[in-house]
């Protein structure tokens, strides 16, 4: 039975107090000051957390004895460096589909340069119509801010963006080609732009990356959630994604050789909701676009730097390292 809603009527507390806080739960805070210093240019409240693994009742709060204020600070620090790990092979994997989905679609779409004005490429008519509408609003957005008078542009070979530069060199089309279009779309959009493309583009799209189509369409959903996660510092440690992604069954995929590591027939296993399968996913896409990558390697000394801090609340095991998958990334990036 769910308990009645109650009134939240807790008061904020200052530095001093949350330090009192945390002291009266147990954790040893040997420098007042430091601790003062994080709280106030951190936050409390994000930092709570990471105080989750070292609590002993999750009512009270109390922490395990011993437990000091730089055992959550490392945990925190961490996932921060975790965090900009991530968003570095994020980087790599959506540069790669804007280039692999502009260059299909450029050369073997109807229409060309500005295939996404023609409905034949898409799936449906709903696909067609929410790009359109996006481009058209984009495009006039921008159109909006050029000045009026063209003397008002102090310098003619220095425009804000390819955009503008478009809108005030030339008068046909409406909106530019789908190169610079594809650029100015989000991650997101760009990836309901890649679901709503008639599936035989969608193929040719994800061969580029060595992926079945159906695989890129659930990795792409994983991928906005993560990005949105890491552009908004928040925690990838010890957290359920949401949006998890698929564990691919054929073997022309770059995968685990343990394949059996995620539990694809038990619904309630924890170890495919959580960040792993996603670290396995860019480092298989990062053979293809990226061989030489010293990523995994960098994965490899992050984690051993931080050895006290359980591998399990990302999804990992302990000899996560020993698979011939790994092994193999380790080797080409050395």
């Amino acid at each position: 039975m769910i308990p009645p809603a109650q009134h939240y009527d807790k008061p904020a507390l200052n530095e001093n107090d949350l330090i009192e806080r945390y002291i009266e739960r147990g954790l040893t805070i040997t420098d007042r000051n430091r601790t003062a210093r994080y709280l106030r240019h951190i936050g409390y409240y994000r930092l709570s957390p990471y105080t989750i693994p070292f609590q002993t009742d999750r009512t009270t709060h109390s922490f395990s004895p011993g437990t000091t204020f730089d055992d959550i600070l490392n945990v925190y620090v961490f996932d921060r460096q975790l965090r900009l790990l991530t968003i570095d092979a994020l980087e790599r994997v959506e540069v790669a589909v804007r280039a692999a989905l502009s260059n299909t679609m450029s050369t073997h779409g109807e229409g060309e340069a500005f295939w996404y004005r023609n409905t034949s490429n898409y799936q449906n008519c709903r696909g067609y119509s929410t790009t359109i509408k996006r481009i058209e609003d984009l495009t006039e957005r921008e159109r909006q801010r050029i000045p009026s008078d063209r003397g008002e542009q102090v310098d003619r070979l220095h425009y804000p963006d390819a955009l503008a530069h478009y809108l005030d060199t030339y008068s046909s089309p409406a909106t530019p080609p789908s190169w610079l279009v594809i650029e100015l779309l989000t991650a997101g959009e760009l990836q309901h732009l890649y679901a709503s493309l008639a599936p035989k583009y969608r193929k040719t799209i994800a061969r580029e990356l060595n992926l079945p189509d159906q695989v890129l369409q659930s990795w792409l959903k994983t991928y906005v959630r993560v990005r949105n996660i890491c552009a908004h510092h928040g925690r990838l440690w010890n957290r359920f994604l949401g949006v998890y992604p698929v564990i691919p069954k054929s073997r022309t995929v770059r995968w685990l050789n343990e394949r059996s590591v995620f539990d694809t027939s038990n619904p309630r296993a924890l170890e495919r909701k959580r960040l792993y399968p996603v670290l396995v996913s860019l480092q298989s896409i990062l053979f293809t676009i990226s061989p030489h990558s010293t990523w995994a390697l960098r994965l490899h000394s992050l984690l051993g730097k931080y050895q006290r801090i359980p591998l399990n609340a990302l999804g990992m095991k302990a000899n996560w390292d020993s698979d011939g998958f790994w092994q193999e990334a380790f080797e080409a990036g050395s």
